[in-house]
């Protein structure tokens, strides 16, 4: 059979050097995406594409206030998730997560380079925001053996030189899922390690016009591969030959055929498997008039995850009224906690107002009440309200705000006062140490300090 070049060339002129998300109209590029398929069913539905470039630099921005905002020189993320978001590159996503080869540094003046797999660097020079590619960053036992801190040492040193010259010389850089050895070569050069964590999770909830493009188009067609697979199901499973994981695999199917790219778990059973729940699919043959359930966990286009659940009664007969009971139970339960959904309710309020589910679903209510999601689950986790932990590290976090800030109105006053570094210095060593909270004469200060250095320091 013939085919007509234009079902195959690379460029199509119709649609310019750049197809509808300001990527690239080529077919051989490094740079991932959504397929054919996925921009065809999209403008049929009447979405509006993402610009991708600037959804980086949205990103990116996110980043770097991240980083200025809490008085750090740099953030250095080891987690493929985060390395995604700052460069929208990837590379072996699940295997970097068990072998973290890959590592990136977003410096206090925007400055990102890329510590990639050693022969792929060129994985993400498609993004102008990464100004550098580099290699070692691996310090995993399995690559690097013994000799796992001599690679490390080598990393800290690059990020040292980094800092100096991209951080204003701050040692207080934050950092994520880092390994121990680099952790400890990178305490060794002299850094104060903060939570990497905190700010990446920060900066990922709040998502730009184009991320929330995006992830209506990763929703699109995850539901598109959910009917696809509700729809082989229907017909295969009363025949008596369809397994939980041939079920599963169309999903599979499905996503990478839309431009998706993996799915976190296998989370779908049947019949008397659904409860309790956790079990991940296996070969068992789905009977007719049984019950399947899944939830997707499915990492989209865009590598945007798309997280839902859902259950089918596949049969010719109609479910128990259990089951229909327990169903309806379940839609009252998400719609009223979808109404609580609005700017300026706070977390306290969504766990204690939502909707109560029934005495006998107690036991085994899910792990959390709702979750953000974007590149994967992401904060906030919202629980039930009888697993609610207050906020305590926030009110602590104020208060060693506002004593750092007393500690530098001492410093200063002892200063203008015309003492010495060395003595502002011991004397605000000891205000620190709680000694003193109040500010004194000149004599006083003096008389003070001789007295903390005779009885302290004697």
């Amino acid at each position: 059979m013939n085919i007509p070049f234009s079902h195959t060339r690379k460029i199509d002129p119709t649609k310019g050097l750049f197809t509808g998300d300001n990527t690239p109209n080529d077919m051989d590029r490094v740079e991932i995406g959504p397929t054919k398929l996925a921009f065809d069913e999209w403008r049929q539905a009447g979405l509006e594409l993402p610009d991708l470039q600037a959804m980086r630099q949205f990103r990116h921005q996110r980043l770097v206030d991240g980083v200025n905002s809490r008085n750090y020189g740099a953030l250095i993320v080891f987690d493929p998730l985060n390395i995604r978001y700052a460069s929208d590159s990837t590379n072996m996503q699940l295997w970097n997560t068990h072998n973290p080869f890959r590592a990136l540094i977003v410096c206090a003046d925007g400055y990102m380079v890329m510590w990639d797999y050693k022969n792929s660097p060129f994985l993400s020079e498609f993004n102008p925001l990464v100004c550098e590619q580099r290699s070692g960053a691996d310090f995993f036992y399995f690559d690097r053996g013994d000799m796992a801190h001599l690679a490390a040492e080598k990393f800290s040193h690059e990020v040292k030189d980094l800092i100096i010259e991209h951080g204003e010389g701050n040692m207080r850089i934050a950092v994520d899922k880092i390994m121990l050895v680099g952790l400890r070569a990178l305490e060794k050069q002299g850094f104060e390690i903060m939570d990497g964590e905190e700010l990446t999770e920060k900066a990922r909830v709040i998502k730009g016009p184009d991320e929330i493009k995006a992830m209506r188009c990763a929703s699109h067609a995850c539901e598109t591969a959910v009917y696809k697979m509700e729809t082989e199901a229907r017909s295969g499973v009363p025949s008596g030959n369809m397994s939980e994981n041939d079920i599963w695999a169309v999903l599979h199917s499905e996503n990478i055929k839309r431009g998706g790219e993996w799915i976190e778990t296998r989370l779908l059973a049947s019949g008397p498997r659904t409860n309790p729940w956790f079990q991940e699919c296996g070969p068992r043959l789905v009977q007719n008039n049984e019950i399947v359930s899944f939830d997707t966990d499915l990492i989209s286009s865009y590598g945007i995850c798309v997280d839902i659940s859902r259950s089918w009664w596949i049969g010719d007969k109609a479910p128990r009224p259990d089951m229909i009971s327990a169903m309806q139970h379940a839609h009252e339960h998400i719609l009223q906690n979808m109404r609580m959904l609005a700017p300026g309710v706070s977390m306290r309020s969504l766990s204690e107002n939502c909707h109560r589910l029934n005495e006998n679903y107690q036991k085994q209510k899910y792990g959390c009440l709702m979750h953000g999601v974007g590149l994967c689950d992401e904060w906030p986790l919202i629980s039930y309200a009888d697993k609610f932990v207050e906020n305590w590290k926030a009110e602590e976090k104020k208060k060693k705000y506002q004593e750092a800030q007393n500690t530098q109105v001492w410093y200063k006053s002892l200063r203008k006062a015309g003492y010495s570094a060395k003595d502002a210095m011991f004397s605000t060593e000891h205000y620190e140490r709680g000694f003193e909270r109040v500010l004194f004469s000149r004599r006083t200060i003096a008389e003070k300090c001789a007295h903390f250095k005779n009885t302290v320091y004697k």
